[in-house]
């Protein structure tokens, strides 16, 4: 009997935030920090290598914007009546200069999509923090996707690396954790490389869902960074010496403010958080009745005879 065949899917999402990016590089110490295109020729670097490691492996990269989720690589192909200009689509993805074919069209679609992406986004309202929710969400059906039409004599594993330097958005929490639980269900391991900001969201699911944390101390060293930690396998981490886990914090966002809240209300129909007491869950419109303090009742006095 022939043994069974495995590859590995790695779905990465990438924080192109134009607000933050274009903030890192103004900062004071801008000389120790990273511009896009470095952070894209990493990635790209690091992609390279993840599909050299296993004939069956695969690869997906999403762009987590300001204001709209886009997937980077595979782009699909638009259907064409007229096969020359499909021919004209394989041209521009032709081997160069001895160069893997798969692996220019892996640099060749990003770098594209990316520089598309950002002007398009310089002309809409930008924001500081990246939609992370919406790309998690995409990754987990692609993945869906992908393990369902895979050949019957292939084992997929499948995990996500989320490379994000924007703050968070704690509007984003019940949709961040619904995405979360649900890659924990399909054994979907979710990794996170911070470049800036500390995320409590992505420490959470990274501890649920038993991936790697790490928060990058030197950030042109992110290739390094990339492939020491977050190119093995997740089944291989336990034979390497990894950075230690820090401590989680499992605060929640409350429905009301989106504040971070360590005590709070929770409804007992829809188990919405809230910082302050509310008759009435915003979020179900249940009514809760307001139970006084209970009445002393008086002992009867005995009669004396």
């Amino acid at each position: 009997m022939s043994e069974k065949a495995s590859g590995s899917l790695l779905v990465i999402v990438l924080d192109t935030n134009p607000v933050w990016w274009g903030e890192s590089r103004n900062a004071p110490q801008s000389s120790s920090k990273l511009s896009l295109s470095q952070c894209v020729d990493a990635v790209m670097v690091f992609a390279n290598a993840h599909l050299m490691l296993g004939h069956h492996n695969q690869l997906a990269v999403i762009a987590a914007h300001t204001n709209q989720s886009e997937f980077l690589y595979p782009r699909e192909v638009a259907a064409a009546v007229d096969t020359g200009d499909r021919d004209t689509e394989a041209e521009q993805f032709r081997q160069v200069d001895g160069k893997y074919e798969l692996f220019g069209r892996v640099n060749s679609q990003i770098q594209a999509q990316i520089q598309q992406l950002v002007l398009q986004g310089l002309e809409g309202e930008l924001y500081s923090d990246s939609l992370i929710a919406g790309p998690l969400t995409m990754a987990l059906c692609y993945i869906h996707r992908m393990e369902k039409e895979s050949a019957s004599g292939l084992s997929l594993t499948s995990r996500i690396l989320v490379i994000k330097g924007s703050e968070d958005n704690p509007t984003q929490y019940m949709n961040f954790m619904n995405a979360v639980f649900t890659a924990q269900k399909q054994n979907v391991v979710v990794d996170a490389c911070i470049l800036d900001n500390e995320s409590g969201l992505l420490q959470q699911a990274c501890d649920i869902t038993g991936g790697i944390y790490l928060k990058v101390p030197q950030m042109l060293g992110l290739l390094q960074y990339l492939l020491w930690v977050f190119l093995p396998d997740p089944v291989v981490r336990d034979k390497l010496t990894l950075p230690p886990k820090d401590q989680v914090d499992y605060r929640a966002a409350c429905f009301c403010h989106r504040n971070l809240i360590d005590v709070g209300y929770v409804c007992s129909v829809c188990l919405s958080i809230f910082c302050n007491f509310s008759p009435i869950c915003s979020t179900c419109q249940t009514t809760f009745k307001f139970l006084g303090p209970p009445k002393s009742l008086k002992k009867k006095s005995k009669k004396t005879s």
